[in-house]
């Protein structure tokens, strides 16, 4: 049971499990790296200040682990848990201001493993997860700045929105959430801020995001564009009705281990709420809001919301939860929780695990390694200078960038670059078979359903 004594050892055993065990499962079970981190290791193959689908920081962070491990899965597995532990140990720390009280505090991160997107999906580093220790830092500074006032706080929240925002486009919905906290705190509570510590964190921000808008605006707002593609939304007008409750029954669908937890916690489904509770509106603000402007979009939009984009929104769900319900907690009688927490924590790897072992049709099962030997194989048999450029999409180009021993530079279309391209530096085209074999200058060659064209110095 939690005491006073043992509780920062429980977080510390909680967060050394779940890191061992949601990068040893993947790791064990899939035979390749899923898509989203192989996309991102391509586009770290040949670094830029963006990339065609999305901002850079998902590819630097996989390209210092791929600097350091290599072509090891387990690496990315373990980065993207990292990723994760970072988030909750923010949680925490939030949290025990909050409350001034570490059982509390835990409870508030242990009701996260009761969402999925905090273990199932974490395997797949990509950009959500690589918004999530941001998104809590930010959450954290700007509560700080708010009751310090302090410049350095500011500064760290200017440094922090800035690595969100080159994380993710979507950052944007908790800046409009702190936003709405300093001007609550501003013009309700006449919060004495100092408006020159206020005015820090916007040019630290714009300092850091810089070279992304200068990268932005030579190459034709492409992740913008890409980003209002995905959305689906075409005018329709069904869609700005349909598209808001779709995204609503999925979100309350995923909660429901949530929900479950909470309800075995809490003794009495009764509360106030005082909407000049400092705290609780903060909580309020940085919590829900950045959730119903993601709602809102959709509905003015007709914008269809992807499940996945919702994965750093809810990182303080418990915490606000457990604050307006802390009054129905009993600590010492929490043998219920404990027992459900226990099944899903343990639930959702074993789930994971029998997943990728008798679903073989998965992108996890694509032998890589294999066509990337079979690759390496034929271009030594025709060339003898090393394979230094992929071209073709992010999976199957990709694939081969991460594979390969020479770590070749994965291009997506040569556009401009073509002059810049001779047989001496060893080029190999991915693509449709029947094409490629049609206008192949070089050395062709298929291994289905991706047809190679190599050229190279022989």
């Amino acid at each position: 049971m939690i005491t006073k004594k043992n509780i920062s050892n429980i977080f510390l055993i909680f967060l050394s499990f779940h890191l061992v065990v949601w990068t040893l499962v993947p790791a064990l079970s899939n035979v390749n790296l899923p898509l989203d981190t192989i996309e991102a290791l391509a586009w770290g193959s040949d670094l830029d200040w963006g990339f065609n689908k999305h901002p850079p920081l998902s590819a630097f962070a996989v390209e210092i682990f791929y600097q350091i491990f290599g072509n090891q899965d387990w690496a990315y597995y373990f980065l993207s848990q990292i990723f994760v532990i970072i988030a909750f140990v923010v949680v925490y720390k939030f949290s025990e201001e909050i409350f001034d009280n570490k059982n509390l505090a835990l409870l508030s991160v242990l009701l996260l493993e009761g969402i999925y997107f905090y273990n199932f999906t974490t395997p797949e580093f990509n950009v959500n997860v690589a918004q999530l220790p941001f998104w809590a830092l930010t959450v954290y500074y700007t509560w700080r700045c708010i009751k310090y006032d302090k410049a350095t706080d500011y500064v760290f929240l200017g440094l922090f929105v800035g690595l969100g925002i080159l994380s993710k486009y979507l950052f944007i919905y908790l800046i409009i959430g702190v936003k709405l906290v300093f001007f609550y705190f501003f013009y309700f509570f006449k919060r004495g801020i100092k408006f020159s510590h206020y005015f820090i964190a916007g040019p630290i921000t714009l300092l850091i995001i810089l070279p992304h808008l200068i990268w932005l605006t030579e190459n034709n707002y492409i992740t913008i564009t890409y980003g209002l593609l995905r959305t689906g939304g075409v005018g329709n007008f069904i869609d700005h009705l349909v598209y808001p409750i779709i995204f609503l029954a999925k979100q309350i669908g995923l909660l429901i281990p949530f929900l479950l937890m909470s309800f075995l916690l809490i003794k009495k489904i009764k509360t106030k709420i005082n909407l000049k509770d400092k705290k609780l509106v903060f909580l309020l603000l940085t919590t829900i809001a950045p959730i119903f402007f993601m709602l809102l979009t959709s509905m003015i939009m007709g914008a269809k919301i992807r499940t996945m984009w919702m994965t750093p929104f809810y990182l303080f769900f418990g915490v606000l939860l457990i604050y307006v319900f802390q009054k129905n907690i009993v600590i010492n009688k929490l043998k219920k929780f404990f027992l459900i927490f226990t099944f899903l924590f343990l639930l959702y790897p074993i789930s994971y695990f029998s997943v990728s072992l008798l679903n073989d049709s998965k992108r996890t099962d694509y032998p890589g390694q294999e066509i990337a030997r079979l690759v390496q194989d034929k271009w030594d048999k025709n060339f003898v200078n090393e394979i230094k450029i992929v071209v073709g999409d992010e999976w199957y180009a990709g694939n081969l960038s991460y594979h390969l021993i020479s770590r070749p530079a994965w291009i997506n279309e040569l556009k401009d670059k073509t002059s810049q391209i001779n047989s001496s530096q060893g080029v190999i085209y991915t693509g449709n078979p029947e094409i490629l074999e049609k206008i192949c200058p070089g050395v062709y060659g298929t291994i289905k359903p991706v047809g190679y064209c190599m050229i190279g110095q022989k």
